[in-house]
């Protein structure tokens, strides 16, 4: 093997670090690194191929369709033309690109169209990045960059927003919350999943108790 080689791994690092310089702060390489790991943690516990998991949560945010005119085909194609260039495995490369396409929550409508437990890890490890103290911190960064309200006590939660609906809101940031990050802990699909996602729903609950005590004047 030669010493100067490049994994696929440090390779697709690489990659994405240079092609999201500048990104969102919640969409940066830094959500890229929280999900990769949270996507080797879950799968040490699970039977599958690690370099697919590895490779679909570096890559699953390569181009999100909400900075790019809602345009939900540009990840995956984007992702394929690294796959492609870097010479992976074209059964792995399909594979791949499959988990980016399917593992978006998109208002909870998004109806899988492929079925593995690695778009199972890989989706538990980008909804985790989702929820708790991270989650918060994404959510109410991502209403500052869209200029959103923080919150405004006449406009109701809508929990029964259709898929355009929820791509084109611009409700109140902790609306947010209660129309996306509380109901991912009853999506997971792993049991890592599930048991790091009881943890951080605590989390957000305790937040918005604070969060109205404060805003109501309470103690």
């Amino acid at each position: 093997m030669n010493p100067n080689s490049t994994s696929p791994i440090e390779s697709c690092i690489a990659f994405v670090k240079k092609t999201l310089a500048g990104a969102e702060g919640g969409h940066d390489w830094f959500h890229i690194e929280r999900v990769w790991k949270n996507a080797k943690l879950i799968a040490s516990g699970e039977e599958c191929d690690l370099e697919v998991v590895e490779l679909a949560a570096l890559l699953h945010d390569i181009a999100d369709s909400k900075f790019h005119g809602g345009d939900e085909e540009i990840g995956p194609r984007k992702a394929r033309e690294y796959l492609t260039a870097a010479r992976i495995d074209s059964k792995k490369a399909n594979h791949i690109v499959a988990i980016i396409e399917n593992v978006s929550f998109k208002g909870g409508h998004n109806a899988r169209n492929h079925s593995s437990i690695e778009l199972d890890i890989v989706q538990d490890a980008d909804r985790l990045d989702a929820i708790g103290a991270i989650g918060i911190a994404r959510t109410f960064n991502y209403g500052g960059f869209k200029n959103r309200a923080i919150y405004d006590p006449s406009i109701a939660p809508n929990l029964n927003m259709t898929k355009e609906e929820y791509k084109k809101s611009t409700a109140p940031t902790i609306n947010h919350f209660y129309e996306k990050l509380l109901l991912l802990k009853d999506l997971m699909n792993t049991e890592s999943g599930k048991r790091i996602a009881e943890q951080r729903h605590q989390y957000m609950e305790g937040f918005l108790n604070q969060f109205y005590n404060e805003w109501n004047g309470q103690s």
